[in-house]
């Protein structure tokens, strides 16, 4: 076997590989595969959880109004705990019973807890109501579109340059998607997740299916429209007709503040000059001292109380939900730690 056979040989078979080497190239092979394992684990941890809160805290913060309460209730605890120990080390434990400065730190702790979540309740509320009082309009736009023989693609594509106030651009993202290749109802599926209500999940879904079934689109673009614009119309008429009794809420209360005001200036204070008056006449048996500031703290108590859970069931009757309470609850503990400091 000559030189030429040889080096035919080897080229045409190549050199045997040592076992040596293939181990390692199999365990790069393997290093490689768990890196790319840990990084894949890493990105799904940073998209949920406390991982997603690290990655985007003041989105996950501010989606939901409730998840603001991470911060804050722990905030108000730091500030009222905090406060009230600092409180006690300078003034003493007499801090407690002859000074209102533990009130007015509790109300300032409870409006740091509360007011952040009824701000972005109240936002939310906003950007929902006029989510659902436009898509009605695209529904039905949609389906005029459809009718006349238009793909639902180019439907949404010609809608998409209309405006629609705050649903213009989630209907400008669904058109961008289908225009990327994203089939129409997956592009409608996130359509309805980017919209965030209960009203516009339940008109994809059902438009969606019709989509897949190969059913009649148009009809049931103009039963999702009619739909939303009755449940609309149902939810504006509801607000309307509970509206009275939010008022009177919110009047019982300023009735209320109004009572103790007249009660502290006319009979208290008329029964504390009187009583003072015959103890320094040594008059026995007639009444004992009134403590006015006793009476007035309590009062403050009383009428805090009454406005937060006046605030609640405001809301619950008003719109149907505790949360929305808290902006009214807000307000009438205001009004209420005001009036006991400024005015009575």
């Amino acid at each position: 076997m000559g030189f030429s056979d040889i080096f035919n040989h080897i080229k045409s078979h190549g050199p045997e590989t040592p076992p040596q080497m293939k181990a390692a190239e199999l365990e790069s092979a393997e290093k490689e595969h768990s890196e790319i394992i840990q990084k894949l684990e890493h990105e799904r941890l940073s998209r949920e959880g406390f991982g997603r809160f690290l990655k985007h805290p003041l989105r996950v913060l501010t989606e939901k109004p409730v998840n603001i309460l991470i911060v804050c209730i722990p905030l108000s605890l730091i500030l009222f705990i905090g406060g009230l120990f600092s409180l006690i080390g300078t003034y003493k434990m007499v801090v407690l019973y002859k000074s209102t400065s533990v009130d007015d730190l509790a109300i300032f702790a409870m409006l740091v807890a509360i007011v952040p979540v009824a701000l972005l309740d109240l936002r939310e509320q906003v950007r929902v109501r006029n989510l659902e009082n436009a898509l009605p309009n695209f529904f039905r736009d949609l389906a005029g579109m459809n009718d006349s023989g238009m793909t639902l693609p180019n439907a949404v594509h010609l809608v998409a340059s209309a405006e629609y106030g705050t649903l213009t651009p989630h209907i400008r993202k669904l058109d961008n998607e289908m225009s990327w290749g994203v089939t129409f109802v997956d592009a409608l599926y996130r359509f309805g997740k980017g919209l965030g209500t209960t009203m516009a999940d339940r008109s994809v879904d059902l438009i969606a299916k019709a989509s897949k079934a190969g059913g009649d689109v148009s009809e049931v673009l103009r039963a999702a429209a009619k739909d939303t614009f009755e449940v609309v119309n149902l939810q504006t008429e509801r607000s309307n007709n509970m509206l009275i009794y939010v008022i009177i809420v919110l009047v019982s209360f300023a009735v209320f503040l109004f009572v103790i005001a007249i009660l502290v200036s006319s009979f208290l204070s008329t029964m504390a000059t009187a009583g003072a008056a015959a103890a320094a006449a040594g008059a026995s048996g007639f009444m004992g001292k009134i403590d006015m500031f006793a009476y007035k703290r309590l009062f403050s108590h009383a009428a805090i109380l009454q406005g937060f859970f006046s605030g609640l069931v405001a809301g619950q009757m008003g719109e149907g939900r505790v949360t929305a309470g808290l902006k009214y609850s807000a307000l009438m503990v205001l009004i209420a730690w005001i009036t006991f400091r400024f005015v009575i």
